[in-house]
């Protein structure tokens, strides 16, 4: 395949070369945190929590409108399962409890959807996949449970990819989830429900998952903000697994202030609401792996994105990760493989699904069965005990520690790089597409740059950047060191100013 960014080295150079005495651009006012005048539906969660809870705007009222919004873009198939009635009496109770004097919760009134991976005790937990269709847990997740006593709503369960087992929520059982920016587009996956609800402002805020990138790839696909924070940051209990090591919930936003409101609610901690100064500010980024292979639009978007961070004031430092492709190679998939049979049949015995392994997979669709069966359960790819073993203790600290050591050793508060190397491809190219002209392999494209972030536990945030020519979200992620979630939050706030927001899906 021919090497089409010629090149990484002259667009990151240019980058770089504007990097000293250049002021930060002017970007107007910052809008963040300002009311909205135009439909409910374009409040971001902060701003209608905010109206909510200064009773402007009632909980009932602003529930109406998004399921409104819901009806009008069910074509996009987000949801699996979602009862207005069933919204619209808990807006009443928490109009209700308002009403009383009670102090409003920090996230009082507002409807959330929930990936249908997540437990939910008044929903079925589907996991996108029919022999769950029935299973409703007896009790929700730990972080649903942290939303609802901070006053939010459950908004129905997004539909995702079956068993998270995948990137394009092309769920075989319940329908192909769309990208509203092009509705014969993924979404990406395995949240593709949630970022296409929360892209298509049918809720603000919603809840993702992420083991290899189902955060990330569909926010990135999808034009939105989501965040995979450091590993066990936020609870992970009551989820459909794949595996404890790299299973990680988080959210998804159309700005950052909602990401972090989220993280002030399910951690505690003081809300990040400071941009981090960009002057001097250093970002890692290299010339081998994130940037080898970009379909031309991404890297000139990434090219044109870092040049507006750079005028602003960031240093980019050209630092390539020692042995990251052989690290991920040694631990990714090793690590999924081995551990996602154990994990599903540990949590079907565990929440009482009726169900067992065996009849998960003779019930599964079939393409999710045929990558069991060939990543799993004895096929070419699946990894044998000796190969997990040595994944978990041998290579995945090492890797653990080549990330670590990177961010020290050249001094980094950040890394960033394109979240993805091509835009949506059409539904139903699930093996192949196409980049640059060439047919090539679906799974690395997609997963490439996303893997080292979760495998290594990192905190790491998609921002989009622009649209390509066909309409298409282009984003960037910005990684950190494990335990720089807030940096990680301030440097996105900060970002988010100068790349400034993606124009909204057409309808």
């Amino acid at each position: 395949m021919p090497d089409n960014t010629t090149s990484r080295r002259d667009f990151l150079a240019g980058s770089i070369a504007l990097a000293s005495g250049v002021a930060a651009c002017d970007k107007g006012a910052d809008e963040r945190g300002q009311r909205m005048t135009g439909p409910l539906t374009d409040l971001t969660a902060t701003e209608a929590v905010a109206a909510m809870r200064a009773g402007e705007l009632s909980s009932t009222e602003y529930a109406t409108a998004l399921l409104a919004r819901c009806d009008a873009a069910a074509n996009l198939n987000a949801f699996i399962a979602l009862e207005p009635a069933k919204v619209l009496r808990a807006a009443r109770a928490a109009d209700g409890l308002r009403a009383t004097g009670a102090e409003p919760g920090p996230l009082h009134g507002l409807p959330i959807p929930v990936k249908d991976s997540v437990n939910t005790s008044d929903y079925p937990t589907t996991g996108g996949t029919p022999a769950l269709k029935n299973f409703r847990p007896a009790e929700d997740a730990e972080l649903v449970a942290r939303l609802r006593a901070a006053g939010a709503i459950i908004l129905g369960k997004t539909n995702i990819h079956e068993l998270s087992f995948g990137w394009t929520s092309n769920n075989q059982a319940f329908g192909a989830v769309r990208n509203p920016y092009g509705r014969e587009h993924i979404p990406g996956g395995s949240s593709g429900g949630t970022a296409a609800a929360i892209a298509a402002h049918m809720a603000p805020l919603g809840i993702a998952e992420d083991t290899q990138g189902s955060i990330r790839v569909p926010a990135a696909l999808c034009g939105i903000y989501g965040f995979r924070p450091t590993q066990n940051r936020y609870p992970n209990h009551g989820v459909v697994p794949i595996t404890p090591l790299f299973d990680q919930v988080g959210p998804h936003a159309r700005n950052v202030a909602d990401i972090a409101l989220f993280d002030h609610v399910i951690t505690g901690e003081p809300t990040v609401d400071t941009p981090v100064s960009l002057e001097g500010l250093r970002l890692g980024t290299t010339l081998e792996y994130y940037f080898e292979s970009l379909d031309s639009e991404v890297a000139s978007i990434t090219q044109s994105s870092l040049q507006k961070l750079v005028e602003a004031g960031v240093t980019l430092v050209v630092a390539d990760v020692p042995n990251l492709a052989d690290l991920i190679a040694l631990t990714t998939a090793k690590v999924q493989g081995y551990h996602v049979k154990p994990m599903l049949t540990r949590y079907l015995q565990e929440f009482g699904t009726g169900v067992s392994f065996e009849q998960l997979m003779e019930q599964a669709s079939d393409d999710v069965r045929a990558s069991f069966d060939h990543f799993v359960l004895g096929g070419d790819l699946a990894p044998t005990e000796a190969d997990f073993v040595a994944a978990r203790d041998i290579h995945l600290p090492a890797l653990r520690q080549t990330m670590r050591n990177y961010f020290e050793e050249n001094r980094l508060d950040a890394m960033i790089f394109p979240a993805t190397q091509i835009a949506a491809p059409p539904i139903g190219q699930d093996f192949d597409v196409q980049l640059n002209g060439e047919t090539v392999a679906f799974e690395p494209v997609i997963s490439r740059n996303i893997s080292p972030g979760s495998t290594a536990g990192l905190p790491g945030l998609v921002v989009p950047a622009a649209l390509n020519s066909d309409g298409l979200p282009v984003s960037l992620e910005i990684d950190g060191p494990a335990g720089s979630d807030r940096k990680i939050l301030a440097i996105g706030l900060a970002v988010e100013q100068v790349l400034g927001h993606i124009p909204p899906p057409r309808s």
